[in-house]
Protein backbone atom coordinates (compact mmCIF):
# COMPACT_ATOMS: atom_id res chain seq x y z
CA UNK A 1 0.00 0.00 0.00
CA UNK A 2 0.82 3.56 -0.30
CA UNK A 3 1.04 6.31 1.80
CA UNK A 4 -0.78 9.78 0.97
CA UNK A 5 -1.73 12.74 2.49
CA UNK A 6 -5.12 14.90 1.22
CA UNK A 7 -3.38 18.21 0.57
CA UNK A 8 -5.79 20.48 2.53
CA UNK A 9 -5.91 19.67 5.60
CA UNK A 10 -2.57 21.01 5.85
CA UNK A 11 -4.00 24.81 5.63
CA UNK A 12 -1.75 26.06 3.38
CA UNK A 13 -1.38 27.09 -0.31
CA UNK A 14 -0.92 24.53 -2.59
CA UNK A 15 2.39 24.61 -3.37
CA UNK A 16 3.72 24.79 -0.13
CA UNK A 17 0.95 21.67 1.07
CA UNK A 18 2.87 19.81 -2.17
CA UNK A 19 5.94 20.49 -0.46
CA UNK A 20 4.66 19.48 2.96
CA UNK A 21 3.46 16.24 1.47
CA UNK A 22 7.15 15.37 -0.06
CA UNK A 23 9.22 16.60 2.62
CA UNK A 24 7.40 13.65 4.33
CA UNK A 25 7.97 11.06 1.92
CA UNK A 26 4.98 10.63 0.83
CA UNK A 27 3.58 8.38 -2.30
CA UNK A 28 1.11 11.09 -3.25
CA UNK A 29 -1.76 13.55 -2.12
CA UNK A 30 -5.31 13.96 -2.83
CA UNK A 31 -6.26 17.35 -3.83
CA UNK A 32 -10.04 19.21 -3.36
CA UNK A 33 -11.30 19.98 -6.81
CA UNK A 34 -14.69 21.69 -6.58
CA UNK A 35 -12.93 25.21 -6.43
CA UNK A 36 -10.25 27.60 -6.27
CA UNK A 37 -6.79 27.13 -8.31
CA UNK A 38 -7.44 23.35 -8.29
CA UNK A 39 -10.36 22.67 -10.31
CA UNK A 40 -11.89 22.04 -13.72
CA UNK A 41 -13.06 26.09 -14.34
CA UNK A 42 -9.16 27.04 -13.24
CA UNK A 43 -7.22 24.30 -15.06
CA UNK A 44 -8.55 22.63 -18.09
CA UNK A 45 -7.97 24.62 -21.09
CA UNK A 46 -5.06 25.92 -18.79
CA UNK A 47 -2.16 23.83 -19.89
CA UNK A 48 0.18 25.83 -18.74
CA UNK A 49 -0.90 26.29 -15.07
CA UNK A 50 -1.38 22.41 -15.32
CA UNK A 51 1.60 21.41 -16.57
CA UNK A 52 3.33 23.53 -13.56
CA UNK A 53 1.37 21.51 -10.60
CA UNK A 54 2.06 18.58 -12.50
CA UNK A 55 5.98 19.04 -12.61
CA UNK A 56 5.45 20.56 -8.79
CA UNK A 57 4.04 16.94 -8.13
CA UNK A 58 6.66 15.45 -10.01
CA UNK A 59 9.92 17.44 -8.25
CA UNK A 60 8.06 16.47 -4.71
CA UNK A 61 8.12 12.75 -5.71
CA UNK A 62 4.32 12.50 -5.50
CA UNK A 63 1.64 11.24 -7.72
CA UNK A 64 -2.09 12.54 -7.49
CA UNK A 65 -3.71 9.79 -5.10
CA UNK A 66 -7.37 10.81 -6.14
CA UNK A 67 -9.02 14.11 -6.48
CA UNK A 68 -12.13 15.19 -4.55
CA UNK A 69 -15.24 15.84 -6.05
CA UNK A 70 -17.57 16.98 -3.18
CA UNK A 71 -19.91 18.98 -3.84
CA UNK A 72 -21.21 19.70 -0.60
CA UNK A 73 -25.04 20.56 0.11
CA UNK A 74 -27.30 17.07 0.02
CA UNK A 75 -25.31 15.33 -2.48
CA UNK A 76 -27.46 13.65 -5.01
CA UNK A 77 -30.82 13.45 -2.95
CA UNK A 78 -32.62 16.48 -4.85
CA UNK A 79 -33.69 15.33 -8.47
CA UNK A 80 -33.61 19.51 -9.31
CA UNK A 81 -29.94 19.80 -8.37
CA UNK A 82 -28.78 16.86 -10.13
CA UNK A 83 -28.11 18.25 -13.80
CA UNK A 84 -25.73 20.88 -12.45
CA UNK A 85 -24.09 18.43 -9.91
CA UNK A 86 -23.78 15.53 -12.65
CA UNK A 87 -22.12 18.04 -15.31
CA UNK A 88 -19.75 19.57 -12.57
CA UNK A 89 -18.93 15.95 -11.32
CA UNK A 90 -18.64 14.76 -15.10
CA UNK A 91 -16.02 18.23 -15.53
CA UNK A 92 -14.25 17.23 -12.12
CA UNK A 93 -13.67 13.42 -14.10
CA UNK A 94 -11.78 15.28 -16.89
CA UNK A 95 -9.80 16.86 -14.46
CA UNK A 96 -8.65 13.68 -12.77
CA UNK A 97 -7.43 12.20 -16.15
CA UNK A 98 -5.34 15.38 -16.81
CA UNK A 99 -3.87 14.85 -13.90
CA UNK A 100 -3.23 11.28 -13.87
CA UNK A 101 -5.23 9.52 -11.61
CA UNK A 102 -8.40 7.47 -11.65
CA UNK A 103 -9.97 8.36 -8.72
CA UNK A 104 -12.56 10.85 -7.68
CA UNK A 105 -13.86 10.50 -4.30
CA UNK A 106 -17.01 12.20 -3.24
CA UNK A 107 -20.10 11.89 -0.53
CA UNK A 108 -23.49 11.65 -1.82
CA UNK A 109 -25.74 12.44 0.78
CA UNK A 110 -27.52 9.92 2.98
CA UNK A 111 -28.54 6.76 0.99
CA UNK A 112 -32.22 5.45 2.42
CA UNK A 113 -32.08 1.75 3.35
CA UNK A 114 -35.30 1.68 1.50
CA UNK A 115 -34.32 0.45 -1.93
CA UNK A 116 -37.70 1.68 -3.32
CA UNK A 117 -38.29 5.39 -2.18
CA UNK A 118 -37.62 7.88 -4.46
CA UNK A 119 -35.05 9.71 -3.08
CA UNK A 120 -32.71 5.68 -3.37
CA UNK A 121 -34.18 5.94 -7.01
CA UNK A 122 -33.45 9.78 -7.74
CA UNK A 123 -29.49 9.02 -6.31
CA UNK A 124 -28.87 6.34 -8.31
CA UNK A 125 -29.86 7.18 -11.35
CA UNK A 126 -27.47 10.51 -10.98
CA UNK A 127 -24.57 8.14 -9.50
CA UNK A 128 -25.13 5.60 -12.42
CA UNK A 129 -24.85 8.60 -15.60
CA UNK A 130 -21.96 10.04 -13.11
CA UNK A 131 -20.32 6.28 -13.17
CA UNK A 132 -20.85 5.94 -16.89
CA UNK A 133 -19.08 8.55 -18.01
CA UNK A 134 -16.45 7.90 -15.43
CA UNK A 135 -15.83 4.63 -16.76
CA UNK A 136 -15.50 5.35 -19.99
CA UNK A 137 -13.04 7.72 -19.31
CA UNK A 138 -10.75 4.69 -16.90
CA UNK A 139 -12.20 6.58 -13.54
CA UNK A 140 -13.93 5.28 -10.80
CA UNK A 141 -16.32 7.93 -8.74
CA UNK A 142 -15.95 6.43 -5.27
CA UNK A 143 -18.69 7.30 -2.86
CA UNK A 144 -17.17 7.69 0.75
CA UNK A 145 -18.54 6.34 4.08
CA UNK A 146 -20.53 8.13 6.16
CA UNK A 147 -23.90 7.77 7.24
CA UNK A 148 -24.56 4.49 6.20
CA UNK A 149 -23.59 1.08 6.88
CA UNK A 150 -21.50 -1.12 4.90
CA UNK A 151 -24.29 -3.59 3.91
CA UNK A 152 -26.52 -0.71 2.59
CA UNK A 153 -23.57 1.34 1.12
CA UNK A 154 -22.61 -1.17 -0.68
CA UNK A 155 -25.82 -2.69 -1.79
CA UNK A 156 -26.04 0.86 -3.90
CA UNK A 157 -22.66 0.94 -5.33
CA UNK A 158 -23.16 -2.98 -6.50
CA UNK A 159 -26.67 -1.48 -8.24
CA UNK A 160 -24.97 1.58 -9.61
CA UNK A 161 -22.81 0.21 -12.16
CA UNK A 162 -19.15 0.55 -13.90
CA UNK A 163 -17.59 3.47 -12.81
CA UNK A 164 -18.88 3.44 -9.17
CA UNK A 165 -16.79 2.57 -5.69
CA UNK A 166 -15.95 3.44 -2.49
CA UNK A 167 -13.29 5.47 -0.93
CA UNK A 168 -13.58 3.88 2.85
CA UNK A 169 -12.94 6.18 5.37
CA UNK A 170 -12.83 3.98 8.86
CA UNK A 171 -12.98 6.74 11.07
CA UNK A 172 -16.32 7.92 9.66
CA UNK A 173 -17.70 4.12 10.40
CA UNK A 174 -16.64 4.48 14.14
CA UNK A 175 -17.88 7.99 14.79
CA UNK A 176 -21.29 7.81 13.14
CA UNK A 177 -22.46 4.49 12.44
CA UNK A 178 -20.83 2.11 14.85
CA UNK A 179 -19.96 0.33 11.32
CA UNK A 180 -16.79 -2.25 12.38
CA UNK A 181 -14.17 -1.10 9.66
CA UNK A 182 -12.77 -4.30 9.34
CA UNK A 183 -15.90 -5.85 8.87
CA UNK A 184 -16.91 -3.46 6.45
CA UNK A 185 -13.85 -3.76 4.04
CA UNK A 186 -14.19 -7.79 3.70
CA UNK A 187 -18.39 -7.20 2.70
CA UNK A 188 -17.23 -4.09 0.36
CA UNK A 189 -13.55 -5.75 -1.00
CA UNK A 190 -14.02 -5.38 -4.53
CA UNK A 191 -15.29 -1.79 -4.88
CA UNK A 192 -13.02 0.02 -2.37
CA UNK A 193 -10.97 1.80 -5.04
CA UNK A 194 -9.05 4.22 -1.92
CA UNK A 195 -9.07 4.60 1.64
CA UNK A 196 -8.47 7.65 4.46
CA UNK A 197 -6.16 7.15 7.27
CA UNK A 198 -8.19 9.10 10.22
CA UNK A 199 -9.34 8.35 13.69
CA UNK A 200 -12.02 9.34 15.91
CA UNK A 201 -14.59 8.19 18.90
CA UNK A 202 -18.48 8.08 18.73
CA UNK A 203 -19.40 9.75 22.08
CA UNK A 204 -22.97 9.04 22.23
CA UNK A 205 -25.16 7.09 19.29
CA UNK A 206 -26.92 9.65 17.32
CA UNK A 207 -29.09 9.79 13.71
CA UNK A 208 -26.80 9.59 10.88
CA UNK A 209 -29.34 11.57 8.91
CA UNK A 210 -29.84 14.09 11.50
CA UNK A 211 -25.99 14.81 11.52
CA UNK A 212 -25.75 14.56 7.96
CA UNK A 213 -28.29 17.02 7.40
CA UNK A 214 -27.22 19.79 9.31
CA UNK A 215 -23.96 19.50 8.00
CA UNK A 216 -25.88 19.74 4.18
CA UNK A 217 -27.79 22.73 5.27
CA UNK A 218 -25.37 24.77 7.24
CA UNK A 219 -21.73 23.21 7.42
CA UNK A 220 -20.30 22.10 10.53
CA UNK A 221 -20.84 24.74 12.63
CA UNK A 222 -24.99 23.76 12.43
CA UNK A 223 -24.30 21.13 14.68
CA UNK A 224 -22.07 20.82 18.08
CA UNK A 225 -20.90 18.08 16.53
CA UNK A 226 -18.56 17.25 19.93
CA UNK A 227 -21.77 16.04 21.58
CA UNK A 228 -21.66 13.18 19.76
CA UNK A 229 -18.16 12.22 17.92
CA UNK A 230 -15.07 13.55 18.07
CA UNK A 231 -11.58 13.47 14.99
CA UNK A 232 -8.87 12.21 16.88
CA UNK A 233 -4.73 12.26 15.91
CA UNK A 234 -4.09 8.80 14.17
CA UNK A 235 -3.78 5.92 17.18
CA UNK A 236 -5.88 7.71 19.61
CA UNK A 237 -9.18 7.32 18.84
CA UNK A 238 -11.43 4.14 18.77
CA UNK A 239 -10.50 2.61 15.21
CA UNK A 240 -9.04 -0.80 15.53
CA UNK A 241 -5.95 -0.47 13.01
CA UNK A 242 -4.45 -3.87 13.03
CA UNK A 243 -7.28 -5.25 12.33
CA UNK A 244 -8.30 -2.65 9.85
CA UNK A 245 -5.33 -2.73 7.58
CA UNK A 246 -5.07 -6.58 8.11
CA UNK A 247 -8.64 -6.56 6.15
CA UNK A 248 -7.28 -4.52 3.57
CA UNK A 249 -4.37 -6.86 3.23
CA UNK A 250 -6.55 -10.08 2.82
CA UNK A 251 -8.82 -8.50 -0.13
CA UNK A 252 -5.37 -7.58 -1.58
CA UNK A 253 -5.82 -4.03 -1.84
CA UNK A 254 -2.72 -2.37 -2.80
CA UNK A 255 -3.69 1.24 -3.24
CA UNK A 256 -3.77 4.62 -1.03
CA UNK A 257 -4.10 5.00 2.71
CA UNK A 258 -4.90 9.01 2.49
CA UNK A 259 -3.70 10.69 6.02
CA UNK A 260 -7.05 12.84 6.75
CA UNK A 261 -7.03 15.41 9.91
CA UNK A 262 -9.70 18.01 9.36
CA UNK A 263 -9.46 19.35 13.06
CA UNK A 264 -7.16 19.85 15.82
CA UNK A 265 -4.59 23.06 16.40
CA UNK A 266 -1.66 22.17 14.53
CA UNK A 267 -2.34 19.72 11.36
CA UNK A 268 0.76 19.66 10.26
CA UNK A 269 2.22 17.81 13.18
CA UNK A 270 -0.93 15.76 13.54
CA UNK A 271 0.08 14.50 10.03
CA UNK A 272 3.38 13.50 10.54
CA UNK A 273 2.49 11.50 13.58
CA UNK A 274 0.00 10.05 11.14
CA UNK A 275 2.44 9.37 8.80
CA UNK A 276 4.95 7.68 11.39
CA UNK A 277 2.33 5.97 12.95
CA UNK A 278 1.68 4.11 9.42
CA UNK A 279 4.99 3.21 9.35
CA UNK A 280 5.61 1.93 12.52
CA UNK A 281 2.98 -0.29 12.36
CA UNK A 282 1.78 -1.25 8.89
CA UNK A 283 5.45 -1.62 7.60
CA UNK A 284 5.10 1.25 4.80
Amino acid sequence: MKLGVISDCFKRPMAESIALAGALGLDGIQMYAVGGDICPDALLGNEEKLCEYKALLRKHGLTVSALCGDLGGHGFERAEENPERIEKTKRIVDLAVAFGTNVVTTHIGVIPEDENSEKYRVMLAALKECGAYAAAKGVTLAIETGPETAPVLYAFVCRAGDGVGINLDPANFVMVTGQDPAEAVRLCKEKIVHTHLKDGKMLQRSDPLEIYNHFADGGIEALNVADYFIETPVGEGDVNFDAYITALKEIGYDGFLTIERETGADPSADIKKAAEYARAHFSL
